[in-house]
Formats: C-alpha cells, sequence, structure tokens
C-alpha cells in the first residue's frame, strides 16, 4: 500500500505535505505533486497537512481517480523530488474545490 496524490492537487500545488514526508517520496510536476510508490511509507503524515484533501490510500482513492494510482508511480519516476515547501500558485485557493481537473495536467 502507498498514498496517491489524487485530481484535485492540480493547479492547487500546495506544498504542505513535503514539509511533514519523513523520506522524501513528494515529486514536483508543472502543476501537480505526485508520491512515488517505492518511497512511501504509509506514514499517514501527509494527509491531514494536504488543504486541497488530495492524498488517499491507494486502495481508498475516490470513484473515478483511480488512474492516479499510476499516475503517480509513472511521473515520479520522471518529476523531481521536491524536499522543501514551497508558496501556492497565486490561485490556488480558486481551483481548490473545481473537480474535472484532469484535463489540466501537465507532464
Amino acid at each position: 500500500m502507498t498514498y496517491v496524490v489524487t485530481e484535485n492537487c492540480i493547479k492547487c500545488v500546495y506544498t504542505d505535505c513535503v514539509d511533514v514526508c519523513p523520506v522524501d517520496c513528494f515529486h514536483e510536476g508543472p502543476n501537480m505533486l505526485v508520491i512515488d510508490p517505492e518511497e512511501c511509507i504509509d506514514c499517514t503524515l501527509c494527509v491531514p497537512e494536504c488543504p486541497a484533501d488530495a492524498i488517499f490510500l491507494d486502495e481508498e482513492v475516490p470513484e473515478g481517480q483511480e488512474q492516479f494510482v499510476e499516475l503517480n508511480a509513472k511521473l515520479a519516476k520522471t518529476w523531481e523530488p521536491i524536499t522543501l515547501k514551497k508558496d501556492a500558485p497565486k490561485d490556488a485557493d480558486e481551483w481548490k474545490n473545481v473537480s474535472g481537473k484532469l484535463q489540466y495536467l501537465e507532464e
């Protein structure tokens, strides 16, 4: 089992989760974070830190977002690790509760 970043992170990219990760398993893309399933130790520390409620256990990913399990694994191999919190985009709060954001994912 591992944790997965889902659609809610797209265009929000809050990095509060990165600060609490003891194994640095987060990777940063152009407009989303992902978790490397090979690094994640299932500690759960990131889940309550995510302002967008975008992080789920791989077996509990919301219906319709199952593709994010594979996307996290794939993108973590090419995106750079992120280990320090950064400022969120200025419009992050506007995107926080928007659904159907997969079309905006920049790989």
